[in-house]
Formats: C-alpha cells, structure tokens, sequence
C-alpha cells in the first residue's frame, strides 16, 4: 500500500508540473480487491521543444482468455474521456496529461474487482508537428495485473522494518554501555579524589606532629 500511495504521489507531480520534465516510470502490477489502482502508462518526447498532440487508447484482456481479442475500455482526446466498455462503468478515471501534448496516459480504476485481472495495454497515438512535415508515432505499453485480497509486504518493506528493530536494539545496548562506563568512570574519580583528599590529611597531620615534636625539644 505504500508503494501504491507513492506511485500516486510521483504521477500526481508528474501530472501538475509536466512542463517541467518527463520520467518514463512502470506501473505497479499487483491491486487490491476493493480499492482503487493507477495504471500507469507513460511515452516521454526525445524533443521537449517540438509540440505534439496526442491521444490515449485502453484495452483489456481478462485472465484465463489468451485466444481472446483486447476490449477497448477506455479513450482520452483531450478534453474528453471515454469510458468505452460497461465492465469499467463510472470506475475510469483520467489521471494522466491534462492537456492536448499527452506523455502520461494513466488512469485510475475505482473499487478494484478479482475480475479485472489480466492484461491491459495502453497506446499513446502522437503527432509531432515538424517543420517540414508531421510525424506519427504510436508507444504501446501492456501491464500485467494480479488483483489480490490483501497487500502483499514487499521484501524491502520485511528488511526495512527488521533493520528499524535491530537498530532499536544495538542503541539501546550502546546506551547501556555507555551508563556503566561512565558510572565506573565517575566512580573510580570519586575513589581517587578520596584517595587524594585521605593522604593529604595524612600528610598534614604528620606534619602537625612534626611541628609539635619539634616545639617540645626547645
């Protein structure tokens, strides 16, 4: 889940600033059922300064039906998005480039089914506007994804949290160690200046006794 809320984040900045640059990133493969899931689908420009129009086609292929034909679910020409297919009804959302020079074609599907596994295949149709001519480009990318009915924890996630508890661990042992030493440290110097406080008195009290022998012997 948090791999899903950060790749949400990451495409949400890339929607909001996507003058700013272009990072071709994988979608996320694995939903779970009952929430909501972003496929992602992104084609960057090699020329940022060459504008383009674009526009985005969804289809689907459910599990368990390779001889079948994709379904097209879903199309966006900007401004309009059309949900095309009655499996994905009111459940589509646009969450990709909101403007006619589209590099980020992803959507959002709400209240995620164990129906909506399998394969899904998003084509970016793109027109470049030349100087001299125009230039067609169609990208083609295809998600592959597993509906489950809990999150799977990521290894990184396990290891994460193992580190987290055994560093938790190692300082709290460090701490420790550092009490004793300095309760040895301050003890061994209170020992010492007693030590150094009982042979000073020592020595002043021989040397009152000298003193006293001495006034005894004129």
């Amino acid at each position: 889940m948090i791999c899903h809320v950060s790749l949400l984040v990451v495409f949400s900045l890339f929607v909001s600033q996507c003058d700013a640059g272009c990072s071709e990133v994988d979608s996320l493969t694995e939903a779970v059922a009952g929430n909501g899931f972003l496929l992602g689908c992104i084609s960057c420009k090699k020329r940022e300064e060459v504008s383009a129009r674009a526009t985005v086609d969804w289809h689907f292929k459910p599990l368990g039906e390779e001889e079948e034909e994709f379904r097209h679910i879903f199309h966006y020409d900007h401004p309009s998005a059309d949900i095309l297919h009655e499996d994905f009804s009111d459940r589509l959302e646009w969450h990709g480039t909101m403007n006619k020079d589209i590099q980020i074609g992803a959507i959002y599907i709400h209240n995620v089914s164990f129906k909506d596994t399998g394969m899904y295949r998003c084509t970016i149709h793109r027109t470049l506007f030349l100087p001299v001519y125009n230039e067609h480009v169609d990208v083609e990318k295809e998600v592959e994804l597993s509906v489950v009915a809990v999150a799977n924890r990521e290894l990184t996630s396990v290891i994460s949290e193992i580190m987290m508890y055994v560093l938790i661990v190692v300082l709290q042992l460090w701490l420790i160690v550092v009490l004793v030493y300095c309760y040895k440290k301050i003890s061994e110097e209170h020992e010492a200046r007693e030590a150094r406080k009982a042979l000073k008195a020592q020595a002043e009290l021989l040397e009152s006794k000298d003193n006293c022998d001495g006034v005894q012997l004129e």
